[in-house]
Formats: C-alpha cells, sequence, structure tokens
C-alpha cells in the first residue's frame, strides 16, 4: 500500500552537488558520535592503550564508509540500495565487552566474522526469522540490551572505571555539562543542530575539558596525517563463547534492520519495504560485518536516527548517502583525526553515553508497548528480563557453569532472548497474544 508522502528526491534521484554534498554531511554528522562512541566505550572498558583506541576508532570511520556504500550502491544480492547508513552497533557491544575482558580482542572479531555468516544466511530466509521475532521477543531484546549498557554508560559518566579520580566534580561537572548541552540543542535546535545535538554536546564538552587541561594533544603531533589500516591487528580466534554470543546478537541486530528497513520505505517514501530490499539489507549487514572484523572493526548495522532524518527531510536519494559515506572514507585514513577523537576524556563520552544508552532502553519499551500485553506476554517479559539480568547483575551466580557458557549468561542478552523466544513459542493455545506483524516494528537501537 502507498501512502501520499512529499518526497524531495526519490531512492534513484541524483540531486545536484550544491544539495547532495551538504545532505551527505548531514547523515555524517547525525551518526558520527554514535558511530565513534563505541569502540572507545569497549576499548575503555578493557583498559586499551590511546594508540589501540586511535586505530579503533580510525577504522570504525573508515569501515562505516565502506559498508554504507555497499547498501546504497549494492552487489548483486548484497545491499538494499536504499539510503541507509552503517555504523558500529550497540547490540553487540553488551557481548564484546566480556568477550575481549576474557579472551581479548581477537575473539571478539573472530566471533563477528561467524555473526556475518549467520546474518547473511537469515537474509536468504527472512520468512522464518519474523515469526521467531514479534515486536514483544525483539522489544525484550532491544530493553535488555539498554539495561546492560547503562553501568558503562554511568563508569564513563564517572570519569572511566579505575580513574584515580573517579566521581570527582569536575569529571561529573564535564559530563553534567555534556548531557544538558544535548538535551538544550536537542530541544530548541533546528535542522543539522538538532539532528546533531550528541555531537554538538560532545563538542562543548571537548573544548571545556581541553581549556581546563583535561586533553593532553601530544599523542595527536605523534600520529601520521595518511595511513591506510593494517588488516587483521588484533588478529582473530574463535572461542566457542564468542561464536554463541556474537551469533545469537546477530540474529538480534537483524530483526532491528528489518524493523528500520521498513520504516525507511514508510517514512521516506509512503510506501512497504519490498522483500528483496529486506533481503538484501540484511545481507548486507552479514557482509559489513565479516569484513569489519578482518580490519578489525566491530561489527555493523544500521542506524536508526539516519532513518529519522530520512523521514523528515524527504530525500529518499540513496546518492546523497554515498556522497556522506566518502565522508566517513575520508576520515578514516587521517589517525590525526582519530587520535584526536581517541583522546577525548571518557567524562566527556559518558555524558553521551547515558543519553544514547537510555534511548535504547526507551526503544525497547516502545516496541513492548506496540503489543496488547496479557498475563501470557507479562510472564515472558518477567521472565526473560528478570533471569537474564539477574546473571548480568550478579556475575557469581554463574560461577557453576563451564567458563563458555558463563560468559554468554553474564552479557544479560543472550539468555533473556533465548527464554523470551522460547516462551513466546509455547504460549498457551486458547492465549489470544495480540502482538503485532513484525513489518511494523521500528527498533532504534543504533543511537
Amino acid at each position: 500500500m502507498t501512502e501520499t508522502i512529499h518526497v524531495r528526491y526519490r531512492v534513484d534521484d541524483t540531486p545536484p552537488l550544491r544539495e547532495a554534498v551538504p545532505l551527505g554531511l548531514q547523515h555524517v554528522l547525525v551518526m558520527m558520535a554514535s558511530n565513534v562512541s563505541i569502540p572507545i566505550i569497549l576499548a575503555t572498558a578493557i583498559g586499551a592503550s590511546t594508540g589501540d583506541t586511535a586505530f579503533l576508532v580510525q577504522v570504525a570511520m573508515l569501515v562505516a564508509g565502506l559498508t554504507t556504500l555497499l547498501q546504497t550502491i549494492g552487489i548483486g544480492p548484497v545491499g538494499a540500495r536504499l539510503p541507509v547508513v552503517e555504523g558500529t552497533s550497540f547490540g553487540f557491544l553488551v557481548v564484546s565487552i566480556p568477550l575481549a575482558q576474557t579472551y581479548g580482542l581477537s575473539a571478539v572479531f573472530g566471533g563477528a566474522i561467524f555473526a556475518g555468516v549467520v546474518q547473511v544466511a537469515l537474509g536468504f530466509s527472512l520468512r522464518w526469522l519474523k515469526k521467531l521475532f514479534p515486536p514483544l521477543v525483539s522489544g525484550i531484546v532491544v530493553l535488555v540490551i539498554g539495561i546492560g549498557l547503562i553501568p558503562t554508560g554511568m563508569n564513563l559518566f564517572g570519569g572511566g572505571a579505575g580513574a584515580e579520580d573517579f566521581g570527582s566534580w569536575q569529571n561529573l561537572g564535564l559530563a553534567m555539562l555534556v548531557l544538558a548541552v544535548i538535551l538544550v540543542a536537542y530541544r530548541f535546535g533546528k535542522g543539522i543542530l538538532g539532528a546533531a545535538s550528541v555531537l554538538v554536546g560532545l563538542v562543548v564538552g571537548y573544548a571545556v575539558a581541553a581549556f581546563t587541561g583535561k586533553v593532553s594533544f601530544e599523542r595527536v603531533g605523534e600520529a601520521a596525517w595518511f595511513a591506510i589500516p593494517t588488516p587483521l591487528e588484533f588478529g582473530l580466534s574463535f572461542p566457542a563463547a564468542a561464536l554463541i554470543g556474537m551469533g545469537a546478537m546477530a540474529i538480534a541486530t537483524s530483526v532491528e534492520t528489518i524493523g528500520d528497513l521498513a520504516a525507511l520505505t514508510k517514512g521516506g517514501a509512503g510506501r512497504d519495504v519490498t522483500d528483496k530490499e529486506l533481503s538484501g539489507g540484511v545481507v548486507g549487514d552479514g557482509v559489513g560485518t565479516a569484513f569489519a572484523s578482518v580490519f578489525s572493526a566491530l561489527p555493523n548495522t544500521t542506524f536508526s536516527q539516519n532513518v529519522g532524518l530520512v523521514a523528515l527531510t524527504g530525500v529518499m536519494s540513496r546518492h546523497v548517502v554515498t556522497i556522506g559515506a566518502g565522508f566517513l572514507i575520508l576520515g578514516g585514513l587521517f589517525p590525526k583525526l582519530a587520535t584526536i577523537i581517541a583522546i577525548m576524556p571518557a567524562a566527556v563520552v559518558g555524558g553521551a553515553a547515558v543519553v544514547m544508552f537510555g534511548m535504547v532502553l526507551a526503544a525497547g519499551i516502545k516496541l513492548i508497548a506496540a503489543s496488547r500485553l496479557n498475563r501470557h506476554d507479562l510472564l515472558v517479559i518477567a521472565v526473560a528480563v528478570g533471569v537474564g539480568q539477574g546473571f548480568a547483575l550478579v556475575p557469581a551466580a554463574a560461577d557453576a557453569f563451564p567458563e563458555e557458557l558463563r560468559v554468554l549468561l553474564i552479557s544479560g542478552i543472550v539468555p533473556a532472548a533465548f527464554i523470551a523466544v522460547i516462551m513466546n513459542l509455547v504460549r498457551p493455545a486458547e492465549d489470544e497474544g495480540g502482538h503485532l506483524d513484525v513489518d511494523t516494528i521500528e527498533p532504534d537501537a543504533a543511537l
């Protein structure tokens, strides 16, 4: 069904460069903060060096640009050929942190390759995936992702776990300043200023931190002006926990991608997404995630904030997003830029992280609320969230399990997703359920 909607440019339209360039840059501004925050958060959580952090930021930018091109231009059955922006996935972060702490970064990237294979397989068999992940189940998955990320956000808010001045007024002041600027820019900002409120908050916080002596730019001077990232910088390893954890998360993020693509075509063009676009988009996610691992970048997925930007502007042109991808690639080839981002104080990142993580949680609540909840649904939520987050909050409760299984349990997301899927499948026959078709969901977990 097609709705009457004002479209400035259609999918295959090519706007003049004087319009396409700023429109493409706008997409980069909207997603930049989220894309670079995730590798910084992971690096901070595992105590990585400044050099390694800068490398992770650099490849996050480069790979986001390349995988976005894969979606907008497409290669055979790979890619949605829609104005889809790809970036580092928040969903995988919950699993990546405990994996990296236990097995090292090589396990994260090895598991991500397997996750890419899973996503490619799902892209070619979407019919049964829709049945496994109705809005209730996908909402629980997104909700638990958000809950699991909040402690990490608050550690950053205080200045970084293990920091000598953790919880100091200087760190809290920086974080609260960033948070306040984001809220003001979002509420009162117009156009790009409002859409890029997170980026505005980070820039203001960074500037204040530098002025007060919280930032040392020595590493920036040492960094090269131009460099092509070395593939397999951190190597690859394939422990069972990494394969299972990343594989399970691949299913959850594929559900998010389905919702993003459906929302993109509905909000931007007033039509339903086609099966070919859905399949190509999920397959593109998988190929992009596997490709990212080769360059030691975290898994990539569609960014929902850019979906909202398309709906707001009415610019459905995939060529505009292709230009935005070019900006990302250029940024990823200049280590000085990556280093400038990498030395950003943890408290500055924390002020933005609590907002983004909270929005993930809110998106899960929105998905769950889309269903008319009955007693069985409430029981599914209670058990899945209670058990899943119970292990995450009290890791010692999982000490009796083998180490591979323990890592999955304490992630929170894996047990919650498994319980939610199983309990939803075995709901009583007389249960009328009242949940919506998966095509109507619009999860927003990559903020």
